[in-house]
């Protein structure tokens, strides 16, 4: 990967200018950087999906960070852990500043996106959605997002989502109950499935 090869989004509303500024250095060091602050309203009809809308609709803050390469080790091993976990401390602190209460909505999105809309990838965009109430929750999402590098192959060569088609995205999502991310939804070039928390437990 070329030093600053492509360009990181950051598209919020409701974010302190410290904690903006904290997130765009972070990834300033590796890419070029867009910011676009816009209004509640109009964050939600970038969404798209209702299920998201519904989701962010109390949410006083709502944070997206599009970044343009795949969801792999390699990106993880380039970018450095280090750097991560720096992201993975200012999301947390977001939460911590807002309390326990549907406050923030992360979105963190992984491969090939044109103002938010996927583009037909030649390797699946990786979609994670970030909006736990419980502060414990949101922070145990956040920290295991890179451990889901090891588990992707498995969910994209499972029986159930081969089934559906070719997969071009797989947006995953946290159940707190079971402490652990799992396969919501996924988009085919044929169509796309959803799938429940325990669904793809076995082939």
């Amino acid at each position: 990967m070329e030093d600053k090869p492509q360009i990181v989004s950051l598209r919020y509303y409701g974010i302190s200018p410290w904690e903006i500024e904290v997130i765009y250095n972070i990834f300033n060091k590796k890419f070029e950087v867009i910011q676009d602050v816009i209004e509640r309203d109009e964050y939600l009809q970038h969404l798209g999906s209702k299920s998201l809308q519904m989701d962010c609709e109390e949410c006083v803050s709502a944070l997206t960070i599009t970044i343009p390469l795949p969801f792999s080790e390699e990106f993880f091993k380039w970018f450095e852990f280090r750097e991560w976990d720096n992201v993975k401390h200012i999301i947390k602190e977001m939460k911590r500043r807002r309390g326990n209460r549907k406050a923030i909505m992360v979105q963190i999105l992984f491969g090939c996106w044109v103002d938010g809309q996927m583009v037909e990838p030649d390797y699946p965009n990786v979609q994670f959605v970030i909006n736990s109430n419980e502060s414990h929750g949101f922070n145990s999402a956040v920290e295991k997002i890179d451990f889901m590098v090891d588990l992707l192959p498995y969910h994209l060569n499972h029986s159930r989502v081969k089934k559906v088609g070719r997969t071009t995205q797989v947006v995953y999502r946290y159940a707190t109950d079971s402490g652990k991310w799992y396969v919501s939804y996924v988009w085919t070039r044929e169509g796309g499935a959803v799938f429940d928390p325990d669904e793809l437990k076995d082939n």
